[in-house]
């Protein structure tokens, strides 16, 4: 476990560069808007099957929304799961993905990042939470669902939603060969769809 949190802060380092020029985002959320987060849900289509999120916008609004509004301009869509980490967690969002040169994976985002809403949701198995740099404030577009539970990152990353179907895609993805970095050794491709009521 010691090695998976040193990898986890290791990795986290990378994600700084985006964070030194990008607009943080913070906003505040009328109730209507919270309620209307809460009754959205999320598909994330990959070849192996669709894992369905839910949101928590009571306690972490901007997350959600940032989320949301990044998957519904089909931002996520054609990028990779890019890192896998048995017992652990799977990664994706980042649009560097898109592009073959491995070496850049891990290290893009959306040219904005969002204020940290550390809370309370524990990071136990189905947990979807937002990756960023050493900095609270630099998370972006990329986000990791816990395969196990993680309970070294509580109120330490912003977890903003949970998996409430599809868990077995996520494990068949975090059992992918998967080279050095823990990148798979073969592409899983994601395509993300808002469900509104």
């Amino acid at each position: 476990m010691k090695l998976l949190r040193t990898g986890f802060l290791i990795f986290s380092l990378f994600l700084f560069a985006q964070f030194i020029h990008a607009e943080t985002v913070n906003k505040n959320f009328t109730p209507e808007e919270i309620k209307k987060m809460s009754e959205t849900t999320a598909i994330i289509e990959t070849k192996f099957g669709n894992i369905e999120l839910k949101f928590f916008p009571d306690v972490a609004p901007n997350h959600v929304n940032n989320f949301i509004e990044l998957a519904k301009k089909g931002f996520y869509d054609g990028t990779l799961f890019h890192r896998v980490i048995p017992g652990f967690m799977i990664q994706g969002g980042d649009p560097n993905t898109k592009d073959a040169d491995r070496s850049k994976h891990g290290m893009g985002g959306p040219g904005h990042t969002v204020k940290a809403e550390f809370n309370n949701k524990l990071h136990k198995r189905g947990t979807l939470s937002m990756a960023r740099s050493a900095h609270p404030d630099s998370a972006g577009s990329q986000f990791f669902i816990c395969v196990a539970d993680a309970p070294f990152l509580n109120q330490k990353y912003t977890a903003f939603g949970e998996v409430i179907s599809g868990m077995e895609v996520a494990d068949k993805i975090v059992s992918q060969p998967r080279d050095k970095s823990d990148n798979p050794n073969e592409k899983t491709e994601m395509k993300i769809k808002i469900v509104e009521k």
